[in-house]
């Protein structure tokens, strides 16, 4: 951490060492808790949670912003901040590992990926393993020891086809027995889906209504495109979207070894981040989608900022 004089003693600016990989998405999601109750966004809650990012030119995260330095706003109307937050939570984390046959020797990599982000958990966070080729199944459920989740991993041969869109369906179910209330699903995976029962648009809809972020994490080196399903050369873009979507990033290394970096940024950028909260000036329970921004007004002394935030949520419906 780096205590910058030129930003006049407002903020601090925490830098993360430039790993070689494609930066997809900008958006952020997670969920504060208080000393004595967690808060928890529920489709039946009116009080909205919106974590946000801010980083400066060079990508570092900028700690030590104040409340008066943010403004949110709902369908373009602005909202009344009444809960502020820059402190970390617990956290409960899906890891999605894509086992199929294409893995082949990657599987390796992911393995060390995954070891590099367990890493980065504290002693109150908490993660399940969901393995995905023809089918997706819970290897682990939810544990505090990262030694159960890589001895599992370790005994994995990749084969089969890839149920990724299963894996997210079912991340999602299991992310209801989380006992923290921030929750993200990162997924290893190195290709499209080829396998699943759920279709793009059935996805898209579920995790637009959950209240976990996703990030996604790939390697999709050069290859011959004859011969791949639509399903195949769409798996990237998909990978985007439904990040997008929740708040989370999309990752794509140029090379199976940027993976371990890849992971270690996922899991400190989910520790570096602001969380906002307001009772919506619109109290219709229509069950309508809500579109959220976030306004950063640049703080005199600092150089340009930028913050990412999830984009939006859904109204309760009673």
């Amino acid at each position: 951490m780096v205590d910058s004089s030129s930003l006049k003693g407002r903020a601090v600016v925490r830098h993360v060492a430039s790993v070689a990989f494609i930066l997809c998405g900008w958006t952020f999601s997670a969920w504060p808790q208080s000393p004595d109750r967690p808060i928890d966004i529920r489709v039946d809650t009116t009080l909205v949670v919106i974590p946000v990012t801010v980083t400066d030119t060079m990508n570092r995260f900028v700690l030590g912003l104040n409340q008066q330095d943010f403004r949110i706003l709902e369908d373009g109307k602005e909202q009344k901040v009444k809960q502020f937050s820059g402190e970390d939570a617990p956290l409960s984390v899906g890891l999605l590992v894509d086992t199929s046959g294409s893995m082949g020797w990657k599987i390796g990599i992911s393995r060390e990926a995954v070891a590099q982000f367990l890493k980065t958990m504290n002693a109150q966070d908490e993660a399940f393993l969901i393995e995905f080729s023809d089918r997706a199944s819970l290897a682990v459920p939810f544990t505090r020891s990262a030694k159960e989740i890589q001895s599992t991993l370790a005994s994995v041969e990749p084969q089969g086809l890839t149920a990724l869109l299963d894996a997210v369906h079912l991340g999602i179910h299991e992310m209801k027995s989380a006992k923290n209330p921030r929750k993200a699903l990162v997924i290893v995976s190195d290709g499209g889906d080829n396998n699943s029962r759920y279709n793009a648009s059935e996805i898209k809809d579920l995790v637009r209504e959950a209240d976990v972020q996703i990030y996604a994490m790939g390697v999709f080196e050069p290859f011959d495109y004859l011969g791949l399903s639509a399903a195949e050369l769409s798996g990237p873009h998909l990978l985007f979207e439904i990040s997008q979507q929740t708040g989370g990033r999309a990752f794509a290394a140029s090379k199976a070894d940027d993976l371990p970096y890849v992971a270690t940024r996922i899991g400190i950028e989910l520790r570096n981040q602001y969380v906002l909260a307001y009772y919506p000036v619109n109290q219709q329970r229509d069950g309508k989608y809500r579109k959220v921004d976030v306004k950063l007004d640049q703080p005199k002394g600092l150089p340009p900022l930028k913050a990412r935030w999830r984009l939006g949520y859904y109204a309760p419906t009673r």
